[in-house]
């Protein structure tokens, strides 16, 4: 590779003709995955209802509707695993390992069980054709004693059921189903629809998973609704496996209600091949359709109290990818790698209406930036104000006028990225001219870290429609000073409806941000929402007559002050 160096105002900077990504052992959520158009006549991406698998050293990822499923040794890089002898066309897989064997099962009217022993092949069989239960969101669960478990259920009224099953005669149900947990919105604030939970009704319980851990059984559940920000997974626990259950007070375990992205809904808690968990989930855009959606990945821990947590804050950052066994209560993955590219000055060479350049740096997947064709040669550039530390980049292409389905033959986005001191001698950051994988979430870090202020993409194609982009995001460091700590944090519980509360400090005009946590004791301040652009926070899905904690942090492009 040819390296020259570029001395431009003083700085050293490093260019190439072939730039500077490479494989990462880090990770931004969403997922950078092959997210297939939908089937019909609205043109959106989609991939939801994960659930990551562990088997015979390699990791599985299936989800709703996506033709297929992907397979990874390090759950950094996805492999996409075409496949026909699945119903991969419905909605919510189940998947799980019975006498080393894999069984699946999805979402339909008449289900059926299927089974494989080598899931990198597409050869699965039918297992059971007649399975006795019609039901939607199904989950499989075998128990440390060989005992087998099944658990469905999605409704706005029908509660969250379970059976067993026999395990020596095709998995048909032992017994009669069991209503495990009922609708309780009035109680559990989060479990009420809407973007601020103000449906006034009961949501969609749905999307079930069951863990076992030092002898209980945590019984897992979405709500309330796949298409809201608030989208989260509860919690009940047992000593049994039908229960009776328990409401673990620290619910929704798995919340991200802020951000770029939002939603923790409906995924699995899985052990990875150190012993670590993690939470799978579904994150929603929904605006082109309401299960427009994508996949995210956050650190999970049971602590000392037997609480079930999942790790959301600074969940669209970058995370380490851990090659060890670690204690995620303690260790975080976030690189510290912060964000460079918020509300920054954007210029392109064209836009539609509606669709500025700044939508391109407002940290809303939901808005999105659109030149006004799919040309090559389009640009979006961007001005960090000043040389920063640049570690990595996240391009989100928003896939504006595409009328692409999944029949269609996709052409990959094809793209490359520059970096400038001056904004006019550029240099190579990395050039996805050739591509050939279908990405909308492109994740790139950068081989070492590099000096610059402007970054510039460019269009070399487009699947389809124009060159938009829902976020040019860019991570790394600026030089600076930390935002002060938030020594003091105002709580205002709404004396009406203890679910709802307003959460309020003092700003700080240096800070990017802040990151609000809180739990039901002073030590499990685990729960995040990130929030921008303002100093106050309206919580609308709490647990009622549930005491809370809480801190803030500030943030900014150098780094994050713990709040007191």
């Amino acid at each position: 590779m040819k390296i020259k160096n570029l001395v431009i105002g003083g700085c050293l900077l490093l260019s190439s003709i072939t730039g500077w990504s490479q494989q990462s052992s880090t990770f931004c959520n969403p997922l950078n995955l092959n997210y297939r158009f939908a089937y019909g006549n609205d043109s959106y991406r989609e991939a939801a209802d994960p659930v990551i698998h562990l088997f015979k050293g390699k990791y599985y990822l299936y989800a709703s509707k996506s033709g297929g499923y992907w397979t990874s040794d390090n759950m950094l890089q996805w492999k996409y695993l075409p496949c026909t002898t699945l119903p991969v066309e419905d909605y919510a897989p189940a998947v799980a390992t019975i006498r080393d064997t894999v069984f699946f099962i999805a979402s339909q009217g008449n289900a059926q069980l299927y089974y494989s022993t080598d899931p990198q092949k597409d050869n699965w069989k039918v297992y059971n054709a007649y399975f006795p239960i019609h039901m939607t969101d199904p989950a499989l669960f075998r128990d440390d004693d060989g005992r087998v478990y099944f658990y469905y259920g999605c409704s706005a009224t029908n509660p969250i059921m379970g059976v067993e099953l026999n395990p020596n005669n095709y998995l048909d149900t032992i017994g009669t189903p069991q209503e495990l947990i009922t609708h309780r919105f009035r109680e559990h604030g989060w479990e009420e629809p809407g973007e601020n939970n103000d449906k006034g009704k009961a949501g969609w319980n749905e999307g079930s998973w069951m863990n076992k851990y030092k002898g209980k059984y945590y019984l897992q559940y979405a709500a309330p609704g796949t298409e809201f920000k608030g989208y989260g997974d509860g919690v009940y626990i047992a000593d049994k496996p039908l229960g009776p259950f328990t409401y673990m007070d620290n619910s929704p375990f798995s919340y991200k209600p802020g951000g770029f992205i939002d939603g923790a809904g409906h995924g699995n808690t899985f052990m990875d091949k150190y012993g670590n968990y993690w939470h799978s989930a579904t994150m929603t855009i929904s605006v082109r359709h309401m299960f427009e959606r994508r996949i995210g990945l956050f650190p999970a821990f049971f602590d000392e109290q037997g609480q079930l947590h999942c790790l959301t804050a600074f969940g669209d950052y970058p995370m380490t990818m851990p090659n060890r066994k670690m204690d995620f209560g303690k260790s975080s993955l976030f690189t510290g790698w912060m964000l460079l590219s918020y509300h920054k000055k954007i210029t392109a060479s064209s836009s539609l209406p509606g669709h500025e350049p700044a939508l391109a740096a407002d940290e809303n997947v939901r808005t999105w930036w659109s030149a006004d064709t799919g040309h090559a040669g389009q640009w979006l550039q961007m001005d960090l104000g000043k040389i920063c530390a640049v570690h990595a980049l996240q391009v989100n292409f928003a896939d504006q006028d595409s009328h692409l389905s999944a029949i269609d033959s996709i052409k990959p986005y094809r793209y490359k990225i520059e970096g400038s001191a001056d904004a006019q001698h550029w240099y190579m950051l990395t050039d996805k001219t050739g591509n050939n994988a279908n990405i909308t979430h492109d994740y790139i870090t950068l081989a070492k870290q590099v000096n610059t202020r402007y970054i510039r993409v460019t269009a070399v194609q487009v699947p389809d429609g124009y060159f938009s982009l829902s976020d040019l995001r860019v991570f790394g460091k600026a030089p600076g000073r930390l935002p002060a700590v938030v020594n003091q944090v105002l709580i205002n519980r709404d004396s009406a409806d203890s679910r709802h509360a307003e959460v309020s400090w003092q700003a700080d005009k240096s800070a990017t941000g802040y990151v609000v946590y809180y739990g039901t004791t002073p030590a499990s301040l685990y729960t995040a929402v990130m929030v921008y652009g303002d100093h106050r926070l309206r919580l609308t899905g709490l647990n009622k007559q549930v005491p809370y904690y809480f801190r803030v942090d500030a943030f900014n492009e150098c780094g994050v002050s713990r709040g007191k």
